[in-house]
């Protein structure tokens, strides 16, 4: 829901700030006065295309920022996008905030809770947070794809509809895989020859996983077998050799201090110490002998190591590839030698796959199909004579659904779908995009979005004088049906009828004011003695008289006596 608007320096707009409510909120005032404005610094937070000459005469930016609170799952569509995103607010989960903004020489630049987005991101939001029927812009009800998301959002095909998308994304692995398969085509026979003999080799090598580090080590042992005996030997030597070695010093260090501890305290203190330095020494002397006599010198073991890390080196040289990745490089020859093999068999595999997929898909979309026409026909006979009751008697909406099995496979199922719309006698229904004019398709999405509170209209949505052309009863209505499908979303409504303004939650009046040569948008909340003027202006024009009150007053009598 949007909960605040701010817009700086914006057309005609100087400074604006406001604050919604849910319900229904309407914006009237004078032509010209900037009510347009308001709707379109909504589309530009919402990814609308942007035009420097948007951008007030003198000022070097407009600024628009809007804070929206997001439903309270969390499974809704926008806090969906800011998560994957990674732009949802932490702090406060629960509101996101909207900024755009535009320069006078024309850049643009979009944020997301305070993180720059680019105008597509912000379209991707926008789509989640507001929807906007004005007479002037293309309108979102007349894309296919929406069409179809809002007859599948009345039907609730969401199961129906997550069966044909696996099912089709199944399908689509699958195509992949028979192309690359088929790309590939059958090996020719001298290549799979030297294949084979390239595994040959390899497997005759026999090389285990860690046995070339194993090898590198013994190498390097065998190879200084020499120093390791000689200076080993020395070292040896140096502790436990004569008496001059170390293990004989320490112990006549022991002896000593052992004497001297009788006659200072101080030197019985060193005696634990240098009782396990002792101690640790032997220990050292007892491994270093271990490690000698277990030394091996066999020339032998040197050749033969030197012989098997060369065959090692050679056989990589051969291959083109690190010793280390000689295993790897086996297995994709192996790999490589199966699939040119056996490529007839797994190709005529895959095709078996794919039939089996294909039935797969056509049952569930099939019975997708089914649910639609249930679906269609039954919104198409709940929507018609609510937009009957707006002002068109004549007209008739439905909803085609069109199966094609031979359509390429589609995560959403193998329909068209289309809304059809004849709003005179005598005149089949054709596409909504061909015939509906601009208030024709704002009346049709009010019926659409009264017939059913969980078709796909989201928490926020804008109607731009979805009452032209109509006036007394009609209008009336119109304002009730806006009023009823207040109470499930926020609805901001343009309107010239006093009736329709009459049904309003909250009544913002906006007004120009020139001052110093230049023209300024004011936008007012009203209450009730300043929405009786309002409305009385609506009816009878500039002048109000006692009468046009009276009869304004009446007119919120019964709003807030109904409601």
């Amino acid at each position: 829901m949007l909960k605040s608007l701010s817009i700086q320096n914006l057309a005609i707009i100087d400074s604006v700030a406001l604050e919604f409510g849910p319900g229904l909120t309407v914006l009237t005032g004078e032509t010209g006065a900037g009510k347009s404005i308001l709707i379109d610094a909504l589309g530009l937070l919402a990814g609308a295309r942007a035009d420097s000459r948007m951008v007030r005469d003198g000022a070097e930016k407009a600024d628009i920022t809007a804070t929206f609170e997001l439903p309270p799952e969390d499974d809704s569509a926008a806090s969906q996008w800011l998560k994957a995103q990674a732009l949802l607010d932490e702090d406060d989960p629960g509101l996101v905030v909207l900024r755009r903004v535009i320069f006078n020489e024309g850049r643009t630049r979009a944020f997301v809770n305070a993180q720059p987005v680019n105008a597509s991101a912000l379209r991707e939001l926008g789509d989640c947070l507001i929807e906007i029927y004005g007479q002037s812009e293309s309108q979102t009800l007349l894309r296919g794809d929406v069409q179809r998301q809002t007859l599948d959002d009345f039907g609730q095909h969401g199961a129906a509809l997550d069966k044909v998308a696996s099912a089709a994304q199944a399908l689509h692995d699958t195509d992949a895989q028979i192309a690359a398969f088929s790309a590939q085509g059958q090996g020719d026979p001298a290549r799979l020859g030297f294949l084979q003999f390239q595994i040959q080799e390899l497997e005759a090598l026999a090389l285990q996983a860690d046995e070339l580090p194993r090898l590198e080590s013994e190498h390097r042992r065998l190879a200084n077998a020499g120093r390791l005996l000689e200076d080993g030997t020395q070292a040896l030597n140096s502790l436990a050799g004569d008496d001059a070695a170390a293990d004989a010093a320490v112990g006549r260090a022991q002896q000593l201090i052992a004497a001297l501890a009788e006659l200072d305290p101080a030197f019985a203190e060193l005696a634990p110490t240098l009782e396990s330095a002792r101690t640790q020494l032997q220990d050292v002397i007892h491994a270093l002998r271990g490690a000698l006599d277990r030394l091996d010198l066999d020339p032998g073991e040197l050749e033969r190591a030197e012989r098997r890390m060369s065959a090692i080196h050679d056989t990589a040289r051969k291959h083109r590839v690190r010793p280390e990745a000689l295993g790897t490089h086996l297995d994709a020859l192996r790999e490589e030698l199966d699939r040119n093999q056996n490529h007839e068999q797994r190709l005529l595999a895959l095709h078996g796959q794919r039939a089996a997929q294909m039935e797969r898909y056509k049952t569930a979309a099939t019975a997708l199909s089914k649910a639609r026409d249930k679906a269609a026909k039954k919104l198409g006979e709940g929507a018609t004579p609510i937009v009957q009751g707006l002002g068109m008697a004549n007209a008739r909406f439905q909803i085609a659904v069109t199966a094609d099995p031979r359509e390429p496979v589609r995560s959403s199922g193998f329909d068209d779908v289309s809304f059809e719309f004849s709003a005179n006698p005598g005149q089949s229904p054709r596409p909504l995009n061909k015939v509906a004019s601009g208030g024709e398709l704002s009346r049709v999405s009010l019926a659409l979005q009264v017939v059913a509170t969980q078709l796909r209209g989201l928490a926020t949505m804008v109607f731009d004088e979805i009452d032209a052309g109509i006036s007394g009863g009609v209008a009336e209505r119109v304002g009730q049906e806006l009023r009823s499908l207040g109470a499930h979303r926020q609805v901001l409504c343009v309107t010239h009828q006093a009736q329709v303004a009459a049904q309003a939650h909250q009544h913002l009046s906006i007004h120009k004011e020139i001052s110093g040569g230049k023209t300024y948008t004011r936008v007012t909340p009203l209450d009730r003695e300043a929405r009786i003027d309002a409305l009385a202006r609506l009816q009878g024009g500039q002048k109000i008289t006692a009468s046009a009150r009276a009869l304004a007053a009446d007119l919120l009598d019964q709003v807030e006596g109904g409601a």
